[in-house]
């Protein structure tokens, strides 16, 4: 009788795998190219390690590579658009005194880094 059991958690976790890198794709908001541009005016490189940003070779952050199919943002944001928007506009409300610094972001530029930063699979 195990094996039956087995078998349905088994194609449980591959579902929601498989949704998890559907959303990955899907839920990107914003433009990624303008996004792109922004994380290299604004020096993001110089404390992330970025995937397409030449200069971003920063060690204070954690790599940003694989944005999109992570499951969460600063350890404590379930890794949706709307999170991600505000964890950029705001991370010191987030997690207070963490290193993130509060870069003045509006909304749109928040959402085409947040594109950027779901491209990076």
């Amino acid at each position: 009788m195990k094996t039956p059991c087995r078998t349905a958690l088994l194609i449980g976790v591959l579902f929601l795998a498989a949704c998890k890198q559907e959303d990955a794709t899907d839920r990107t908001i914003g433009n990624k190219e303008a996004g792109r541009v922004l994380i290299r005016e604004l020096g993001c490189g110089s404390c992330h390690r970025i995937p397409g940003i030449r200069s971003a070779r920063g060690l204070v952050g954690p790599p940003l590579d694989a944005m999109g199919r992570r499951t969460v943002i600063a350890g404590v944001l379930e890794n949706t658009p709307e999170a991600m928007i505000r964890w950029l506009r705001d991370p010191q409300a987030v997690v207070p005194g963490n290193a993130m610094p509060d870069l003045g972001l509006t909304w749109d530029q928040a959402a085409n880094i947040t594109a950027y930063l779901y491209s990076l699979d």
